[in-house]
Formats: C-alpha cells, structure tokens, sequence
C-alpha cells in the first residue's frame, strides 16, 4: 500500500508534520517494503489554497492513504474528490516510521470530515 505523510524533512526517520497544506516535505511509503521518497509541499509556501495545492499535488501520486495531524475543509474535500483515504495520527507518535508502524496496527483515526476550519493563508 501507498502512504503520503506530512513531515518536517526530507526522511522517513523525519518528524511528523501537524499541518497538511503546509507541512515542508510529503513522504510517500510503501507500507510492505518501507521504500519511501520525499517531494517538497508544493502548498508550503502559498499565500492561499495550500491544502489544495498540497492535495492535488498528491492525487498525482496516486497514494491509497493520507496521514497528517489536521485536515482542512478544502484539503478534506479535494482529497475526498480524489478517493483518497486519510488519516490522522495520535500524539503518541512523532517520526514518519512510527506513523506507517501505527497504520499499519490500524491504530490510526480514519478521517470522515475536515479536522478544524482551515488556516486560510496562515
């Protein structure tokens, strides 16, 4: 199965990033072999539509799953358009790794709405 991850840098050892739309680096994993890549967020550094951006950016990739700490309405609506899966990860967990070991135990929160109201250019 293929992951996309908010993170902090550019590895799977990185720290996890809280922000969809605007984490630094999108780490796509495959959960079986645990070959990863890293993209730089192309919603980083917008001054609006950085979930957007960031999930059009990723349904490019085709991954089955997303896994960030937050959603926004517009990020959550692009990626739900785009039959992407996603996730968020528990507090517990701070590293890309530790978030695909969480996934794949199913100890990671299915997402069925937008997390919070979005930053809108923050």
């Amino acid at each position: 199965m293929k992951i996309i991850i908010s993170a902090a840098a550019e590895s799977i050892d990185a720290e996890v990033d809280q922000r969809f739309g605007r984490s630094a680096n999108l780490i796509l994993v495959d959960t079986e072999s645990l070959d990863w890549e890293s993209f730089r967020n192309p919603g980083m550094a917008a001054s609006g539509g950085a979930g957007v951006k960031a999930a059009q950016f990723v349904a490019g990739l085709d991954p089955d799953a997303v896994i960030s700490g937050d959603f926004g309405p517009n990020a959550y609506e692009a990626l739900l358009a785009a039959d992407i899966s996603m996730y968020i990860f528990n507090e517990r967990v701070n590293t890309i790794r530790s978030v695909v070991k969480e996934f794949k135990k199913g100890d990671l929160i299915a997402v069925s709405s937008p997390t919070s109201a979005g930053k809108h250019g923050s």
